[in-house]
């Protein structure tokens, strides 16, 4: 009985110590992270987890690409890993302990290409984050108004830009004034808002006082001009769009005397014959060294020596020198020709937006800033950019691209027109750019203006709803 004793209580203690041995072993072979390393380099960020041996893993993304799962199984406490892991890439890396696992958690600045790989001897898991990448989030606002936002990381530096595909069967594109008329400024929302309209972006340059530096045509009157033949936007009656360079001609004939004009509503210099209308202001606001003539029913109604009252059915003739000479004897009740000549191109087009240069055209890239005589502030360099491209079957996009900040390093006009053309432009045009470049939608900015804040400008290209469409064709606007 004795023996039989000791031979079980031999037996158990085999048994426990066998059990021990097993368990230590099970635990000595369950891989755990013993360091976490980071590393920058010029094409990707690395992230390395020393391990003690190879664990099995798996990948998955989430967030729309903005995050990285990385679980790894069967691996023993991450409690004390605490690395601080932070790049233009990288947003943040925690470590999450499940019942049979270890959770590696990636936030990224945005999505990014990304590959898991291991190493054995030393053992380790490394995951590599691809610093170029290219995406895009598209979002339809409406039946007719797709939203695209662009953005890339490449050895330039990262690149956003904000897209809208409009459908031109559904939408018209209409040019809206600062609050009304060329004098003042206002914001892009603040347009937006006052036409309620689907969408806007900045338009033509313009002045401090408003005026604007280019051929615009609204409701077929003429709005603002320039001295120099530029590219355009053009729309015409039925809504559909054309690029093409404009000029302005303008000539006035009083009785038998002739002058060319110096330009539509603009400051009137020296020696100069300036049209102004109701697209102006209320009063012309011009000094008593000229002289000013009142046209209405095309002949003169009224002669003052400045700051007239520009009639809502005509427009005012302000002279000043050599041009006020030549119309010295004019008198009330003499007949007025005005001729007007923007270009066969334009001939009837109610709707002109002139600012240039030209960035497509026939569906490649063909930038005319030197052929239009731009200035190197516009033609050389990256900076935000605002353009309007002319795409098939009866749709527009507008852009714009933010720039001069490290969210975005903008473009030159070569690389605006190479967006455009990724996109399926035929034709596209450039407008002003740099701090006033702003794109609103359903009454919100959606972009970011290098400014730090809307600039006020003189002019807005408006999305609006075409006539015969209902009201739920517009983007739901900001509450």
């Amino acid at each position: 009985m004795r023996l039989e004793n000791c031979l079980l209580r031999r037996a158990a203690g085999m048994a426990l110590a066998l059990f021990f041995f097993l368990s230590s072993a099970v635990y000595a072979a369950s891989p755990s992270i013993t360091n976490v390393r980071f590393g920058k380099g010029d094409d990707h960020d690395r992230i390395v987890l020393d391990v003690s041996a190879l664990p099995k893993y798996a990948a998955r993304t989430e967030k729309d690409g903005t995050r990285i799962i990385l679980e790894l199984t069967d691996v023993g406490d991450a409690a004390k890993v605490k690395p601080v892991i932070h790049s233009d890439v990288i947003h943040r890396v925690y470590f999450t302990k499940l019942k049979n696992s270890v959770i590696v958690t990636i936030d990224l600045s945005e999505p990014a290409e990304y590959v898991v790989k291991t190493l054995e001897n030393p053992n380790r898991v490394f995951i590599d984050i691809k610093k170029e990448f290219e995406y895009e989030r598209k979002t339809e606002l409406a039946p007719g108004l797709v939203q695209k936002i662009y953005t890339r990381r490449d050895g330039r530096g990262r690149f956003q830009a904000f897209l809208l595909d409009v459908d031109l069967k559904k939408y018209d594109l209409v040019p809206v004034l600062a609050n009304g008329e060329v004098l003042g400024r206002t914001t892009v929302s603040r347009m937006s808002d006052e036409v309620d309209a689907a969408a806007a972006i900045n338009a033509s340059y313009f002045a401090l006082s408003g005026e604007i530096l280019g051929v615009l045509r609204m409701e077929g009157r003429i709005a603002g001009t320039t001295y120099f033949t530029r590219s355009a936007l053009g729309v015409r009656q039925d809504g559909t769009l054309f690029v093409a360079p404009v000029y302005y001609s303008g000539r006035v004939t009083i009785g038998k005397k002739s002058q060319f004009v110096s330009g539509v509503n603009a400051e009137r210099g020296n020696d100069a014959l300036i049209l102004y209308n109701r697209a102006y202001d209320v009063r012309t606001n011009t000094n008593q060294y000229g002289r000013e003539f009142v046209v209405q029913d095309g002949k003169v109604t009224k002669i003052t020596q400045g700051n007239s009252v520009i009639p809502e059915n005509g427009y005012v003739v302000s002279v000043h020198g050599t041009a006020k000479d030549v119309f010295a004897k004019v008198r009330v009740g003499d007949k007025v020709t005005l001729e007007e000549d923007l270009g066969a191109d334009f001939a009837g087009v109610p709707v002109i937006v002139g600012a240039g240069p030209t960035l497509v055209k026939g569906g490649k890239v063909h930038v005319t800033s030197a052929e239009e005589e731009f200035p190197s502030d516009i033609a050389r360099g990256r900076a935000p950019r605002t353009g309007v491209a002319v795409l098939p079957n009866r749709h527009a996009l507008l852009a714009v691209v933010d720039g001069r900040q490290e969210s975005s390093i903008g473009a030159t006009l070569t690389e605006f027109a190479e967006l455009f053309v990724k996109y399926g432009a035929k034709e596209a045009v450039n407008f002003d750019g740099g701090g006033s470049s702003a794109m609103v939608v359903g009454g919100a900015l959606i972009n970011s203006p290098s400014d730090g804040e809307e600039r006020r400008v003189g002019s807005a290209l408006a999305v609006m709803p075409r006539k015969n469409e209902p009201a739920s064709a517009t983007a739901t606007r900001k509450k």
